[in-house]
């Protein structure tokens, strides 16, 4: 007679590959990027970020179906819009204002709200699962509502160095791109 010895469940460890294949099959898993805290983030860390890489590391990890990234329009950048949609992102635009810092013309789009509004109403009931892309604690009150109705996967944090601290409650949804950066950087 052969016996079987039932382990409580905290004795399984349930391999990476395996979660992200169980979300790939049952999931639709839609990733939200603020490009601008990305984009500086990785300049602070002294990296350039390849969005190439960033996308195949999102599709292979996780799993995901859409990538959204949203980012401030600015005519000259026509070329890099192009190369990011040839890659298979989706763009969200905001326009942009223009002002003189030290000499240099420099331009600001916030894109929050525009984040806040797609994930939150126009794609919230095409997704089961959200990952937010930044570590601008703006998105705090985003972060809640999708915790709270089940809908957060990930938080993907861009400098593991510095991140707003009102995202600190929500540490156990949180990746660091910064650990990332061998795999991402150009």
């Amino acid at each position: 007679m052969v016996r079987f010895h039932l382990l409580p469940y905290s004795h399984f460890s349930v391999h990476q590959d395996f979660i992200s294949l169980y979300y790939a099959v049952s999931m639709k898993i839609y990733v939200f990027i603020d490009e601008q805290n990305l984009y500086l983030s990785a300049k602070k860390q002294g990296w350039e970020l390849d969005h190439r890489k960033l996308f195949r590391y999102l599709k292979d990890k996780y799993k995901v179906q859409k990538v959204y990234i949203f980012i401030g329009f600015i005519s000259t950048r026509r070329s890099f819009y192009r190369e990011l949609l040839s890659i298979g992102y989706n763009l969200v635009f905001k326009e942009t204002s223009k002002y003189l810092e030290n000499g240099k013309i420099c331009y600001k789009g916030n894109v929050d709200s525009e984040l806040v509004l797609h994930c939150a109403k126009i794609q919230y009931y095409r997704y089961d699962k959200a990952i937010v892309v930044s570590g601008d604690g703006d998105f705090k009150c985003l972060i809640e509502y999708l915790e709270k109705q089940g809908k957060l996967l990930r938080i993907l944090i861009p400098n593991k160095q510095s991140y707003s601290s009102l995202l600190y409650p929500f540490r156990k949804y949180m990746d660091f791109l910064s650990d990332q950066k061998s795999r991402l950087r150009k």
